[in-house]
């Protein structure tokens, strides 16, 4: 494993941009100017985790605002928010794993994106 410009690990500094999801690939993106795996999955954190986090959100505001008159509504928005968060945490897994492995993991779309990112 190659050593990064913050002096640790590419595959450690790769697991931690998604450890706090779009937060922690913010801080690696601003602090790591070199190395392009690691830039990589930070972006790919960013570009994942802070659209899920942002519609499950509002998601979950729309079904409050709901619960206040149309009950049956707000249980289906509240589904959705449910099973938005439950497919961020398998991603977030997946991504660690894949990025301490080493591994330049791309998911469709998004990996493509971060990838003309960096």
């Amino acid at each position: 494993m190659e050593k990064t410009s913050l002096g640790m690990d590419e595959n450690i500094e790769g697991l931690l941009c998604y450890v706090l999801t779009w937060l922690t690939g913010i801080v690696f993106l601003v602090l790591e100017k070199d190395n392009k795996f690691v830039r990589f999955h930070a972006m790919q954190s960013i570009a994942t985790f802070l659209p899920l986090t942002i519609i499950a959100i509002v998601i979950s505001m729309m079904g409050s605002a709901f619960f206040l008159g149309f009950g049956g509504l707000w249980m289906i928005f509240s589904l959705i928010s449910t099973l938005i968060w439950i497919l961020a945490v398998i991603l977030w897994i997946i991504l660690m794993i894949k990025a301490y492995q080493g591994e330049m993991y791309k998911l469709p779309i998004v990996g493509d994106f971060a990838e003309k990112q960096i």
